[in-house]
């Protein structure tokens, strides 16, 4: 009897890549994907790295395929952005080992700066793609994937969603494979991507993806469950995949379903034949209409996005209102206060925005949970596109507007997002003659999605010490002089420093370096303690906003002994001793 575990999706798909032969693995920590390497790591005859940023992990995973051998790359969707070079022109090239990239969309936008669909890049990219439902075809898709990859000479790219990755269920275990190593055999036709080379290898793609959507009618991934379910007397069918198809099985288990496990290439046939069986035909899939664009193309009527969101996550209730027409007979939503995520208590972050609102410095702000410094009581981070681009945009606002206009702006940038692509942007600025003060938050973690390694620790996945990039060595390398270590909880000396390199005409980098205070090796010996009878009740060490802090009905101060670190930031901002530094 095989054995059969729970597992959540991301660690299914893990799973599957071991289970599949997997020998090298390369990734960039994003939610929803993360998991993905952290539970890959543990099996064994396996490598797997954090890679600087999602450009280098596919390269990383391009280069071990070359070489022969079933390789991963991992990623969320706006991590697919960053590594769109390599995988456009991989598609033309196509794989010798296996080539999977897991990539991980966020429809409703829990942790990400946009809703973008993978399946509109697999598209572009002439990529085929496959979307599983629930853990089990989590792992049996990835084993599927490599088939692909190698029977097809292409990269596949699995697509999830944040309900996949973090949901769960039974999933049964299997023994792991092998693969032989293919032999390399030198073949610069198809591997160098000059001009005269990669227009053959177009009309390869082409010619390939023409095959597979032939292949695909017959596969098991894409099947056909009929049903008898009818309204007002006419057969309902759903064309729909992923996640979206077990709120349809839900709702209406008695439908016919056409369940797509692969979403590019579409199997034409099948779907044809399918809608020729139903008198209505309902496509139910998650943000873009990428199918249903595909099945009205074709002539096929059918209803989707003009009566389901292009936003957002789908849900059974989605169905039951807008097909079944039911009154779910739901409550408003009480009224309630709100509650905006805040920085953490003790976090190095507050330190640094803190001094930058008594200075009325404005920040261009990066991705991190540092962006959470937009939202009030410190209301400093003013502007955030990507990983990566609070320094461009910083460069970009002096060359339009001239330096004394960015003499209130800095611009704040995690320590892994600078690792990641910051790097090249403050490269742009140097190279650029910029003149403007980069702060980077070096709390020595990536901190938003749960505390991963990156160049600058001095760690690897693995958890191997390995030597760490030292950030003053580096930017003094590119010929940057004025670079500055500083404790942001050191307030009066980071006020100082913050101060004058403002206000130079030079380009400075100041690194507020402070550890995360979640880190599992940081130890906090104190806590800090009101001293009532000197309260003004002025309110001053609220500003910062920790959430250890509260104040009672009388304006005095209470702080949460089960939330403080004893930081002292409170304390430093308080001018009469009002509180005080207790051990914990």
């Amino acid at each position: 009897m095989s054995e059969k575990k729970m597992m959540l999706g991301n660690a299914a798909i893990a799973r599957g890549a071991w289970e599949a032969g997997v020998k090298v693995s390369s990734a960039y920590p994003g939610t929803p994907s993360t998991e993905i390497s952290e539970e890959f790591v543990k099996y064994p005859g396996v490598y797997a790295e954090w890679a600087p940023n999602e450009k280098v992990a596919a390269e990383v995973a391009i280069g071990a395929s070359f070489a022969g051998v079933r390789s991963l790359a991992c990623m969320k969707m706006v991590g697919l952005n960053v590594a769109a070079d390599p995988l456009y022109s991989v598609s033309y090239i196509g794989a010798d080992g296996g080539l999977v990239f897991v990539v991980a969309d966020d429809p409703g936008l829990y942790s990400s700066q946009n809703e973008q669909d993978t399946r509109r890049v697999c598209r572009a990219a002439v990529v085929p793609c496959l979307e599983p439902a629930d853990s089990q075809e989590a792992k049996d898709f990835v084993k599927y994937a490599y088939e692909i990859s190698e029977k097809f000479d292409t990269p596949v790219i699995i697509r999830t969603t944040t309900r996949l990755a973090h949901s769960q269920c039974e999933v049964e275990l299997c023994d792991r494979v092998e693969p032989a190593d293919k032999e390399y055999k030198r073949d610069p036709a198809k591997r160098v991507m000059m001009p005269g080379m990669a227009k053959k290898r177009h009309l390869v793609v082409e010619q390939r993806m023409k095959d597979m959507e032939e292949w695909a009618c017959s596969q098991p991934f894409n099947k056909v469950e009929m049903g008898d379910m009818t309204i007002d007397g006419k057969k309902v069918g759903f064309i729909t995949g992923g996640i979206p198809y077990q709120y349809v099985k839900e709702v209406c288990p008695d439908a016919s379903i056409l369940k797509l496990g692969m979403c590019n290439p579409l199997p034409k046939k099948l779907i044809q034949d399918f809608a020729k069986q139903v008198d209505v035909l309902y496509i139910f899939e998650e943000l873009e209409p990428v199918i249903e664009e595909q099945v009205r193309s074709w002539g096929i009527d059918c209803i989707g996005k003009e009566l389901f969101t292009i936003q957002g996550e789908y849900s059974a209730n989605m169905i039951r209102e807008r097909v079944l027409g039911q009154d779910l007979g739901i409550e408003p939503t009480p009224e309630i206060p709100p509650r905006p995520p805040i920085l953490c208590p003790g976090c190095p972050h507050r330190a640094t925005y803190t001094v930058l609102k008594k200075l009325k410095i404005h920040a261009a702000g990066d991705i991190g949970c540092y962006t959470l410094g937009a939202l009030p009581p410190l209301a400093v981070v003013d502007t955030t596109v990507c990983m990566g681009s609070s320094i461009s945009s910083l460069h970009g606002m002096e060359k339009a507007k001239g330096h004394d206009y960015i003499k209130n702006w800095v611009a704040v940038i995690g320590d892994s997002t600078f690792m990641h692509t910051g790097l090249n942007s403050l490269v742009n600025m140097y190279y650029n003659q910029s003149h403007g003060t980069v702060i980077i938050l070096d709390n020595r973690t990536t901190g938003m999605t749960g505390h991963q390694d990156h160049p600058g620790t001095g760690k690897t996945l693995t958890g191997e010490t390995v030597p760490a990039v030292h950030f003053p060595t580096l930017i003094k390398g590119i010929g940057i002089q004025n670079v500055h270590v500083v404790n942001p909880f050191d307030i009066d000396e980071f006020t100082k420093v913050v101060k004058e390199e403002t206000q130079k005409d030079e380009l400075s980098v100041i690194i507020a370096q402070a550890p995360c205070a979640l880190l599992k090796s940081e130890v906090h010996p104190y806590k800090v303690e009101p001293v009532p009878d000197k309260c003004v009740h002025c309110g001053a060490c609220l500003q910062p906003g920790c959430p250890a802090l509260t104040k009672n009905e009388d304006g005095s101060i209470r702080i949460d002994a089960t939330m403080c670190n004893g930081c002292g930031l409170c304390m430093k901002m308080c001018k009469f001793e009002a509180l005080k530094q207790v051990k914990a």
